[in-house]
């Protein structure tokens, strides 16, 4: 079923994490964050909306990287009820995509839930304060492939951010795959 996280709620500040990533090592966000701003986009291997726009989520990290804005992935789905969100199979897309971003893995899901994550993909676009200031869409596509001249809805936003500090204040929400949360226990 998709879902669309809430709209931006501009300065707020995400609470550190540690995260173990696909390259072997272990990540916190403020190793992750640039001097210009940082994204983190909490993405999966098997939902659709994802694997429609992954070609375009790598093109514009490469992007913002270049940009000196840090970029990560985080996978926090329950990987023992959706096996191809498992960590080994993350190794593999970040492998088979040579991904230019840390991909990290939120195995109790404590991420995802301090920072009210919602669906595959959801972006989360800080300025170099650390304070929250996108929380849109990458583009208009959706799970459709995107037209030649779509406009780069995430790319301008953090180009925005990194040369101001402010993100823009009218923001179209992403829409994915809700977070596969575990089972209570």
């Amino acid at each position: 079923m998709a879902v669309s996280p809430p709209i931006c709620d501009f300065g707020w500040r995400a609470p550190e994490f540690r995260l173990p990533a696909t390259d072997g090592r272990t990540y916190s966000l403020t190793e992750i964050a640039g001097p210009k701003g940082c994204l983190v986009m909490f993405i999966c291997n098997h939902c659709p909306y994802v694997i429609a726009v992954l070609d375009r989520i790598q093109r514009d990290a490469c992007d913002l990287q270049e940009l000196g804005i840090g970029v990560a992935a985080i996978c926090s789905n329950d990987a023992t009820a959706y096996p191809q969100d498992g960590f080994d199979k993350m190794v593999d897309l970040a492998r088979d995509r040579a991904f230019s971003f840390p991909y990290l893995h939120d195995k109790d899901q404590n991420v995802a839930r301090a920072w009210n994550a919602a669906c595959t993909p959801d972006f989360f676009g800080f300025n170099s304060a650390g304070e929250l200031q996108y929380r849109g869409r990458l583009d208009a596509s959706g799970r459709n492939p995107a037209p030649p001249d779509a406009p780069r809805e995430l790319f301008e936003a953090m180009r925005q951010i990194s040369k101001t500090g402010r993100g823009p204040k009218d923001q179209i929400p992403s829409m994915g795959c809700s977070i596969k949360w575990k089972e209570p226990a």
